[in-house]
């Protein structure tokens, strides 16, 4: 059994470690709820500019967008990552790369990879994996320009034909408790049945090639943009549910060390006295 003096120590190091653990969590707690209003207005933002990009498209059937025609042969597929910059999140980045992995692995085509998040970058170097583009260091609430260049990047090489398909992997906020790993083809875009019965009619200026070029640009953009939100309230989610568990773990264990130091303080004491006790008895 171990001195009283080092179950002390032992103490002392987990208590510290319980309260590093316990601020964390509340910090956690804190960036969560922004991450969480950031998620909903940024949903509504991307439920809006899908229901125009599919009234546009329903006014004009006969025009077919690069972003919106699957390509008879998919020679290269490229794959966007997002993961957190930071650990300490439980299974949060463990569980998207494993989502990444397994649908790098189900392609047929040659994968390049563009990774937002330290995590995913370290991931991918070490297994090896083409790597096209890296953003990294994202700040707690993100804005669109932190990820443009490489939204950009995966775009042109789509338009010019250096990519047949791009998809996107993240995880996605469902409560507090779940965040839910999930992938989703980027481009070609997604877009939703045709469910309006109404008639959409446009007037454009510039011309309506110009405008949807734009608009859906911006809906991938705004696709990526989403994600990342989404991935930013599941890691201060998970990082918060994981602190709490440290902490109360903390708690548990400075619990059996305080038993353990009684049982230890009394072993000694007892001894203590059962040496008293033999000297005085020698010495009568």
């Amino acid at each position: 059994m171990a001195s009283t003096k080092e179950i002390r120590g032992q103490i002392k190091a987990i208590q510290n470690t319980g309260k590093i653990t316990k601020a964390m969590e509340m910090v956690a707690a804190s960036k969560m709820r922004k991450a969480q209003d950031l998620v909903i207005a940024a949903r509504s933002y991307s439920e809006g500019i899908l229901r125009v990009v599919g009234h546009l498209m329903n006014a004009h059937p006969e025009y077919k967008h690069p972003f919106l025609v699957e390509r008879e042969e998919i020679k290269k597929v490229g794959v966007i990552v997002i993961t957190s910059d930071k650990g300490l999140c439980g299974g949060l980045n463990t569980n998207a790369l494993k989502k990444a992995l397994g649908l790098m692995k189900e392609q047929e085509a040659d994968v390049e990879v563009f990774t937002i998040g330290r995590r995913a970058g370290s991931f991918m170097r070490r297994i090896g994996a083409p790597i096209n583009g890296v953003v990294e260091n994202v700040p707690d609430t993100p804005e669109l320009s932190d990820i443009i260049g490489l939204i950009s990047l995966a775009i042109e090489q789509y338009v010019n034909g250096g990519l047949d398909e791009v998809h996107l992997v993240y995880s996605e906020f469902v409560n507090t408790m779940t965040q839910t790993p999930t992938t989703t083809r980027l481009m070609p875009c997604p877009l939703p049945e045709k469910t309006d019965t109404g008639y959409w009619d446009y007037l454009y200026e510039p011309e309506a090639k110009e405008v949807l070029e734009g608009v859906l640009r911006r809906y991938v953009e705004s696709l990526v943009y989403q994600a990342l939100l989404e991935n930013k309230a599941c890691e201060q989610s998970a990082r918060m549910v994981a602190m709490k568990a440290a902490t109360d773990n903390a708690k548990d264990i400075v619990k059996d060390l305080s038993i353990t130091y009684n049982k230890a303080r009394q072993a000694a004491i007892t001894q203590e006295l059962a040496e008293i006790c033999a000297g005085a008895a020698a010495a009568g």
